[in-house]
């Protein structure tokens, strides 16, 4: 409608922004989740294949193959010379007491680490550099390589040499693949992986013993397995990560002295094998490794955020539930129980701004002038440009007047209107509602109570054909209508609806009329009403029949518009959360719960929909349904208990899970919208939304009483 003076332009790059920012979460969860996986999540492990391709001199030789002279040889242990090595850590809490054991007995050992447990636990390398261990390549998240192609492969391990280089700075040379054992286990894939690790710099470092830790066998047998046979050197295969390690540590404390006694030596595979053990690693190697690190801590860190905002909304959407229940049985009882006072029958003064609402403010009108209960009605046209002030005009019914004015603005047309208004009792409403022919009369009974200032009716969507109207249609009663019900026992109501919604005249003369500070002027008004110390109450049965969106562009306009105005509404009257008597108790209630259910709940939301993507990819699936589905059972039963109580049919239920996947997503992205727009600081026009008149009422319009 009208244009807002000194109004700052919307920033072009806001949507652009919040795609980047949207891209660069996902991709940082993906990443946590990607280093993050559990060693149980390998994959596929193939059996064993042919070998035909394998050298004897390898597969009968030694367990570390390396290059010689152009050659791929293999080196055997010396006599009574052993290297303990343990693979798929760090581990948070096995490798420090790993670690411990090894400095308490004074051997070296070499760990064959994964590049996602490095990433996860970059101290613990450090520690292990730092007291004389080796270091090898493990792969990045101990695939069977031999399954993957080749790029994959080189990919696995070159990850995980970022992920060493970035916390070390150093570039180890010696190469572990997953699920190969000894040098008579390779097959033709691994020995075409070994060859192709060698190419690119690597020592392939095997064992000779297997303890055979993993299937914890117990401590006595893990020492059984782990001793060189008739006084040979080997390497022994050990653990410290992957699972409970509590008796490779136990077995340790066994297994070292016992090998000492026997006239071992402890050594590590560079010394024992004389190669080296790390390369010298580039700056930029070193930087892209950093780079490596820090967004590895910054996925976790929004991870951490992910699992908060969780636990935020599961809680808010828990309480909610049990608090909308608890509040809107109670609220049911109280008003069967009750009456207001003497019936009303004070004429009303009904007024309804219009701009360019041809299309659907006849049979509103009429709706109108066919109350059981006296009223006039007063239309305020705001400039239309479609004729909607003539075709009014035409229409030559008793009880109607017609004010016209120059464009100025829905809260201007509603000054107006009050203005011209004969009578002490006033309903606003917007030019595309319909009444039942009981909704004025049970909208004014309320003010038989003369605390009363205004009184809130209960707005239904009626064109509900087609599945945005259906949706639109549950929003309403599970989450409009059961909030009012709420609001109403807290006694701190914070908006009577532009489409249902009555006043004193002198209520509204007491707070100064409708005001234009805020682009929600029913939520600014109702607030102001509450805090000057009137009662606003919720009406169930005076039912008006509003015309939702039909489209997804109509549907965003509105509930942005509603949604930022509701944000200045709620700046506007911060104030009265620090002060006393009426106004205060609106603050500390209504402001309260505003702020956590209108504000704090949709923006915390979608990390439910954010954990099913992530836990569907990354965790347990079973787990992960199990619990999006709770969700989804709190929302069905909330919404199917508000059916019950405004007497609405439970079929378009059916649509509920939908709704949380597409339409829901929408509503959160209005409200990070309107967030971003009110910190930014922009002034928003008067957006008109198209009108069809499509509006039906039900076929019973009755008395309900």
């Amino acid at each position: 409608m009208r244009e807002v003076r000194g109004r700052r332009p919307a920033p072009r790059a806001h949507w652009l922004a919040l795609v980047v920012v949207l891209l660069a979460i996902t991709a940082a969860l993906a990443l946590n989740g990607y280093v993050s996986g559990e060693l149980t999540d390998a994959g596929y492990v193939r059996p064993p294949g042919p070998a035909a391709q394998v050298p004897e001199s390898i597969s009968t030789g030694g367990p570390v193959i390396g290059s010689r002279a152009g050659a791929v040889t293999s080196v055997e242990m010396p006599p009574r010379t052993v290297v303990l090595t343990f693979d798929d850590g760090p581990d948070p809490t096995w490798t420090p007491r790993i670690l411990q054991t090894l400095r308490r007995h004074q051997v070296p050992g070499s760990f064959y680490l994964l590049g996602s447990q490095m990433l996860r636990y970059p101290d613990l390398v450090r520690r292990e550099l730092a007291e004389g261990h080796e270091i090898g390549n493990h792969s990045f998240t101990h695939r069977d390589l031999s399954t993957l192609p080749p790029w994959e492969q080189r990919w696995q391990l070159a990850q995980a040499q970022l992920a060493l280089t970035g916390i070390t700075g150093s570039t180890t040379a010696l190469l572990r693949p997953p699920y190969v054992f000894s040098a008579e286990s390779l097959d033709d894939r691994y020995w075409s992986l070994i060859k192709d690790g060698h190419a690119n710099g690597y020592i392939t470092v095997l064992a000779d013993v297997d303890a055979r830790d993993w299937e914890r066998p117990g401590v006595e047998k893990i020492v059984q397995n782990a001793m060189p046979k008739n006084g040979e050197g080997a390497v022994i295969l050990l653990h410290d990560a992957g699972g409970d390690r509590a008796q490779t540590v136990a077995a340790l404390d066994i297994l070292i002295p016992k090998l000492k006694s026997a006239g071992y030596r402890f050594t590590t595979i560079s010394e024992a094998a004389d190669v080296p053990a790390y390369h010298p690693s580039s700056t930029g190697e070193e930087w892209r490794g950093r780079a490596l690190v820090w967004a590895t801590k910054i996925s976790h860190w929004i991870a951490a955020l992910l699992a908060v905002l969780l636990l935020v909304a599961g809680v808010l959407t828990v309480a909610r539930m049990f608090l909308m229940l608890g509040v809107a049985r109670r609220h049911g009882r109280t008003r069967r129980r009750s009456a207001w006072g003497a019936p009303v029958s004070l004429p009303v003064s009904i007024v309804v701004p219009a701009y360019n609402e041809r299309a659907g403010i006849e049979p509103a009108l009429r709706s109108f002038l066919a109350s059981d209960h006296p009223v006039e009605v007063v239309v305020v046209d705001d400039g239309s440009t479609d004729g909607t002030g003539d075709m009014v005009a035409e229409l030559n019914l008793d009880g109607l007047t017609l004010v016209r004015q120059q464009n100025a603005g829905k809260p201007a047309a509603l000054n107006a209107g009050i203005r011209a208004a004969q009578h002490d009792l006033v309903v606003l409403v917007d030019g595309d509602t319909r009444f039942e022919r009981d909704t004025v009369r049970k909208l004014v009974q309320p003010f038989a109570d003369p605390e009363v200032g205004g009184v809130s009716g209960n707005a239904k969507v009626g064109n509900r054909r087609g599945l945005l109207g259906r949706w639109q249609h549950i929003e309403y009663v599970m989450g409009f209508n059961l909030d009012r019900r709420l609001y109403d026992v807290f006694q701190c109501m914070p908006t009577v609806p532009g489409a249902a919604g009555a006043f004193r005249r002198t209520t509204l003369a007491d707070v100064g009329g409708v005001s234009d500070d805020t682009l929600a002027e029913d939520t600014d008004l109702t607030v102001a009403v509450v805090r000057a110390g009137w009662k606003v109450v919720y009406e169930e049965e005076a039912r008006a029949w509003t015309e939702a969106p039909l489209t997804w562009g109509g549907l965003w306009k509105q509930r942005y518009r509603w949604c930022y105005g509701t944000l200045q509404a709620m700046w506007k009257h911060r104030r009265s959360v620090v002060q006393r008597g009426a106004s205060g108790r609106f603050g500390r209630r209504g402001l309260l719960m505003m702020l956590i259910f209108q504000v704090l709940l949709p923006l915390s939301a979608p990390a439910m929909d954010a954990f099913l993507l992530y836990g569907l990819f990354f965790l347990d699936k079973q787990t992960t349904v199990l619990v999006w589905g709770g969700f989804l059972g709190v929302q069905f039963v909330t919404a199917a208990y508000a059916f019950w109580l405004d007497r609405e049919p439970p079929w378009p239920l059916w649509s509920l899970p939908l709704q949380q996947v597409a339409y829901r997503q929408m509503m959160y992205l209005v409200v990070i919208q309107s967030v971003f727009t009110a910190v930014y600081g922009i002034r928003l026009p008067w957006e008109k939304l198209r009108r069809t008149g499509d509006v039906q009422l039900p076929v019973t319009t009755g008395d309900r009483s």
